[in-house]
């Protein structure tokens, strides 16, 4: 006689749809989101400390500086309100001051970005000599203003330097670059465009020898010339760095001093006081802290706009 085993038979398993997955802890993830929200303020904090300390807190103070009158003299500043900024707007010698920063900037940044985007394409081209060239272009960038301005000084001079060598060619004298009302603006902006215009060219060719080729290639072959390759293809390609080489040119030329203090002094008859050689001269030549800082706050004031409006309105046409 034979005896049967019946081994039991397993019961089914639930569809995986149908399984009941343990949901996990509801302290882990917040634990962990708490976690990197403390690494990122272990390693964000000392750096918002110091943009705090040695950015923001200045530009309080100098607003608060603003609203007084002080000769850095007295224990104290007297606190008058607005008569600094009433002072400056209704003084006619301070309206030349802004045109002529108006001037400055738009002159040197224009020329600057127009001559450095004729040297880049010089320069992105077979010409022989061409990186011998760029390297002569870009070395005025890297000096001091204070050595270039004492260059350029001896090159302005009417009666030993460069200048009157060249005029002589053609039976004329020299201008009196530096102590002319006339010549003295022209002769800063010649030397500002001189000393920049080499950085701006090598930030071009680097976005020209970083452009795709198969773009450019697929011009050539639909039967674009050089000019509408330059002007269809190329200008839109160069836009984010035009864009970028604007904001940062505008900001420099606003804050231009070196040149202007080595070369001029403001001079003659404040020829070339800009808005950066005026918060200077009010500030520690004639000692009015007050009206210093107010005419800071109006350069900052300035220097917003401008960089809002240029990243409102300008990078709209940018092409990415």
């Amino acid at each position: 006689m034979s005896l049967t085993v019946q081994r039991p038979v397993p019961a089914p398993r639930a569809p995986a749809s149908q399984r009941r997955v343990p949901s996990p802890s509801p302290s882990g993830p917040s634990r962990r989101r708490r976690r990197e929200y403390l690494l990122f303020a272990l390693f964000a904090l000392p750096n918002l400390a110091l943009i705090a300390v040695f950015a923001y807190w200045p530009v309080i103070g100098n607003a608060y500086l603003s609203l007084t009158r002080w000769d850095m003299i007295a224990p104290s500043p007297t606190f008058v309100g607005l008569d600094n900024y009433l002072t400056l707007f209704t003084d006619p010698s301070f309206i030349r001051v802004l045109s002529i920063t108006l001037v400055w900037v738009v002159v040197v940044v224009g020329v600057s970005i127009v001559g450095g985007l004729a040297l880049a394409l010089l320069f992105a081209s077979k010409a022989p000599g061409r990186r011998a060239v760029s390297a002569l272009a870009f070395s005025p960038h890297i000096l001091s203003g204070a050595a270039v301005a004492a260059v350029w000084l001896f090159l302005f001079d009417p009666n030993y330097g460069l200048s009157r060598a060249v005029f002589s060619l053609f039976g004329l004298d020299s201008p009196h670059w530096t102590t002319s009302s006339q010549w003295a603006l022209p002769a800063l902006i010649i030397v500002a465009v001189w000393k920049g215009v080499g950085f701006v060219a090598i930030v071009y060719l680097s976005a020209i020898q970083a452009m795709p080729q198969d773009v450019l290639e697929a011009a050539r072959i639909d039967g674009a010339n050089r000019w509408q390759i330059l002007r269809h293809v190329k200008f839109p390609l160069l836009s984010p760095t035009t864009f970028f080489l604007t904001v940062t040119q505008v900001i420099g030329a606003f804050q231009s001093f070196d040149l202007i203090a080595m070369m001029t002094a403001g001079g003659p008859a404040e020829a070339t006081t800009t808005l950066s050689w005026f918060i200077y001269s009010e500030g520690f030549r004639q000692f009015k802290a007050g009206t210093a800082a107010a005419g800071a706050m109006i350069m900052f004031v300035l220097l917003m706009a401008v960089t809002v409006v240029q990243m409102r309105y300008v990078e709209k046409k940018v092409h990415y």
